[in-house]
């Protein structure tokens, strides 16, 4: 197929909060595909914490976006031409060169999802990586056991929904979260089924926990950072872990956060803080998947989306999912 499409590219690095003018909508002609390769119409796409990050020129764990580029990310879509036995065209795949109209790459980075199974927006969320980010987080980097008491920051969010339900149906005897607001507080305790939840907008996020769990927690996935992650050091058991997995409170600081002021803790306490990245534990991607699709169709698991409509918005649901202002996973419908 010849013809042009828009994408979106990193026009500046921001400096505090991104903006606008952080983003640029381009059209560019769309290349044909090489032998191996597959076009892809896409129909979702993801915005994700993480891809903030990607908008510094710093090391880390993945590649920094390049200015004057498109970005990418997550993304379902339609083969519409394909010079790949792998795939034929109308076949809907997952892939990762999301912020585009159309999207050209090779087969083998492409994996295939069943509309049958459940709405395709799904495996960008709970039944993509952010649910396999909870579901690693909660049994390999804290080694979630029977009987814990689970505290979940972000609890609302795409990663959090999905850890304090999970936490729930893996044997937590309680499971508490935070969220940014009372309708986010009601989410998290009357759809999502965690025992007590807090809005940490209401008072100071240590006392509204032990409030919350007043006989201490054992597990902590912290989505937040910042004075979450002092609260849970303070309300932890003996033995206790924390499964890092984010600290959104910090990400659009120009300056670094102090350190929790309780660290001395974790040595008569012996407790363990491990940062894990979803990307360790693919093994665990059929076992996750199993599960995961079996709670989802006898109704013990359940999620919400938040959709933007049009590519040419896609800066906007960037920026509303770091604002907090989606309830489960930010998507775009292009």
């Amino acid at each position: 197929m010849a013809g042009s499409a828009r994408e979106i590219r990193l026009a500046a690095r921001p400096e505090g909060w991104p903006t606008a003018d952080t983003f640029e909508l381009a059209t560019v002609d769309v290349p044909a595909p090489r032998d191996g390769q597959v076009v892809v119409r896409n129909t979702v796409m993801s915005v994700d914490p993480y891809m903030r990050g990607r908008m510094n020129d710093v090391e880390s764990y993945v590649p920094p976006f390049e200015v004057g580029t498109a970005l990418d990310g997550a993304a379902i879509g339609e083969v519409v031409e394909s010079r790949s036995d792998r795939y034929a065209v109308g076949d809907t795949v997952l892939h990762g060169l999301g912020w585009r109209d159309y999207a050209v790459l090779d087969a083998a980075h492409a994996t295939r999802v069943d509309p049958a199974v459940a709405p395709v927006s799904a495996y960008l969320g709970i039944l993509g990586m952010p649910g396999l980010t909870a579901y690693a987080g909660l049994v390999r980097a804290a080694e979630l056991r029977d009987g814990d008491v689970v505290f979940v920051s972000g609890a609302a969010g795409a990663v959090g929904s999905a850890v304090g339900q999970f936490a729930r149906l893996l044997g937590a005897s309680r499971v508490v979260g935070s969220a940014g607001s009372p309708e986010k507080v009601r989410y998290a305790t009357d759809e999502l089924g965690f025992d007590a939840a807090f809005d940490y907008h209401a008072g100071p996020v240590a006392q509204q926990l032990r409030e919350a769990a007043p006989d201490g927690i054992d597990v902590y996935f912290d989505n937040v950072g910042g004075d979450h992650l002092e609260a849970a050091i303070g309300a932890m058991h003996r033995h206790g872990r924390a499964a890092i997995c984010g600290m959104i409170s910090g990400y659009n600081e120009t300056t670094p956060q102090p350190a929790p002021r309780n660290l001395a803790r974790l040595i008569g306490w012996r407790l363990t803080l491990r940062g894990f990245l979803v990307r360790d534990h693919a093994d665990l991607r059929g076992e996750f998947l199993d599960r995961a699709g079996r709670w989802l169709a006898d109704g013990q698991l359940s999620y919400r989306e938040t959709f933007v409509d049009g590519l040419e918005h896609a800066p906007d649901a960037f920026l509303g999912m770091m604002r907090g202002d989606n309830i489960g996973k930010m998507l775009v419908r292009l």
